[in-house]
C-alpha cells in the first residue's frame, strides 16, 4: 500500500511541468460534465458566476453520475442550492487534469449555452482535482476570479508566480498520507515570494479525505466576494 500511494505522489507532483504550454500544446478534448444551473437561472436574465469542480483519481471514466460520491456534485445531488452554475468535467481514464486541453471547449461551450459572468469565473478540486486546479490556474492565469484547491500540489518553480494576481484559498490536512502537506507548503511560500494572494488553512491531523469541505458555505462566500 505504501508503494502504491508513493507511486500515486511521484505521478501526481510531476504533473505540473507541463502545464505552462498546456494550452499552446495539447489537443482540444471535449470531456464529459454534469451541469447544475440554479433555480433563478429560469426567472431572470442575469450574468451568473461559474464554479468548474475537478475530481480526484477515483472518479475519471465515462460515466459523469460517479462524481455525485463526493465532492460538489454530491452536494447538489443532496439537494443543497448554489446562487452559482456548477459544472463538473469528468476526466477519461488513464488520464490526467493535464492531459488534454479540456478547460477551453469546456468554457467556450458554457458560454454559448448560458448566461455566465466572465468576472466571476472560479475553479475548485481536490487530490488530483487539486493539483488540476492548480495546473488549469497556471495556464490559463487570466480565465479565474479565484481558486480553491484541496490537498493537492504542482511544481514549485516560478510558473506559479503566474496566478500571483489571482485569489487563491487552499486546504491540506496535516496527516494527509496520500499528498503530502509540503506540496501545498511549497506553493503557498512561493506564492507570498511573489506577492501572491493566498490563504492557506492548514487542518490538523486531518488525511487524505476532507471532501466534506464542500459542504462548507463560508468557503463559497469567499470565493462570491472575489471578482476580476
Amino acid at each position: 500500500m505504501k508503494l502504491f500511494l508513493l507511486s500515486l505522489w511521484f505521478c501526481l507532483s510531476g504533473l505540473c511541468f507541463q502545464t505552462q504550454s498546456l494550452a499552446q500544446t495539447k489537443s482540444r478534448e471535449h470531456y464529459k460534465y454534469l451541469l447544475y444551473v440554479p433555480k433563478t437561472y429560469a426567472t431572470d436574465q442575469a450574468a451568473y458566476p461559474l464554479v468548474i469542480y475537478l475530481h480526484g483519481g477515483s472518479h475519471r471514466g465515462e460515466d459523469p453520475a460517479k462524481l455525485k460520491a463526493y465532492g460538489l456534485p454530491y452536494q447538489v445531488e443532496k439537494g443543497q442550492d448554489f446562487p452559482f452554475i456548477i459544472a463538473s468535467p469528468q476526466c477519461p481514464d488513464g488520464k490526467f487534469w493535464s492531459t488534454d486541453n479540456w478547460f477551453e471547449p469546456l468554457y467556450d461551450e458554457l458560454k454559448a449555452k448560458y448566461r455566465i459572468d466572465p468576472k466571476r469565473v472560479y475553479l475548485t478540486g481536490i487530490s488530483m482535482g487539486g493539483y488540476g486546479t492548480w495546473q488549469t490556474a497556471v495556464a490559463y492565469p487570466d480565465r479565474f476570479a479565484a481558486i480553491v484547491p484541496f490537498c493537492g500540489g504542482c511544481d514549485d518553480s516560478t510558473q506559479i508566480c503566474r496566478i500571483k494576481q489571482v485569489p487563491v484559498w487552499t486546504f491540506h490536512g496535516t496527516a494527509d498520507d496520500i499528498i503530502p502537506i509540503n506540496e501545498t507548503e511549497r506553493l503557498v511560500k512561493r506564492l507570498e515570494q511573489c506577492g501572491g494572494q493566498v490563504k492557506f488553512t492548514r487542518l490538523e491531523a486531518e488525511g487524505h479525505g476532507i471532501q466534506y469541505l464542500y459542504g462548507d458555505k463560508t468557503i463559497y462566500e469567499w470565493l462570491l466576494k472575489q471578482h476580476k
